[in-house]
């Protein structure tokens, strides 16, 4: 799902695939997907250290939590966009791409599975797994379906 100039569009991908010949284009398109990451790692990073106060810090519920509603969004804005309302092409770069992608942290996810298996932590490994993956395709199925019903 990278940024290739001559590769077609391909259906289902997020990133465009697909840039006029001009080289503005490329470099606003850049530009929206910047825009929509610093806002995104803000509300992650702020959102983190919120959960992490307000509950606890030996689950990684802020993780959870992101993982979860960044994939609701996806969800319901990629759904809501391509088949419910016409919208121009650069909110995509800047939700989809540049806000989901900086703000869902499914890289936090890995190390912290990971951490726990090295820690012989099994309990919290398994349901650290399970409760991310389930319910974050669950929660792409309930986004979709929002913004099917809108």
């Amino acid at each position: 799902m990278e940024f290739a100039g001559t590769v077609p569009q391909l259906a289902g991908l997020m990133t465009p695939t697909i840039f006029s010949s001009e080289e503005n284009s490329f470099v606003q398109a850049y530009l929206w997907v910047c825009l929509g990451a610093i806002a995104g790692s803000s509300a992650r990073f702020f959102l983190s250290r919120l959960a992490a106060r307000l509950l606890s810090t030996a689950f990684p519920y802020g993780t959870l939590f992101i993982n979860i509603s960044g994939s609701f969004l996806v969800g319901l804005f990629l759904i809501w966009t391509s088949e419910r309302v016409l919208v121009d092409p650069r909110w995509r770069l800047l939700v989809a791409i540049g806000f989901c992608g900086s703000y869902t942290t499914f890289s936090s996810y890995a190390f912290e599975s990971i951490a726990y298996l090295e820690q012989g932590h099994w309990l919290l490994f398994g349901s650290n797994i399970f409760a991310n993956n389930v319910l974050c395709l669950a929660a792409v199925v309930a986004g979709a379906a929002l913004a099917r019903a809108l």
